[in-house]
């Protein structure tokens, strides 16, 4: 029972993440997790392309 409440919580983190990242490309963000990707309109301010 454990194992099956763990495996749930690992799954719901997982999906999540998934899903942070699917609506934030479509926001148009490059970086996903860098803080400065929507401070510059010119493009990323953190260098990443």
């Amino acid at each position: 029972m454990a194992n099956l409440i763990v495996s749930l919580i690992i799954i719901s983190i997982l999906s999540l993440s998934v899903l942070t990242i699917v609506r934030e490309k479509r926001k148009g963000v490059k970086c996903v997790g860098c803080p400065y990707s929507k401070a510059s309109g010119k493009g990323p301010a953190c260098g990443c392309h």
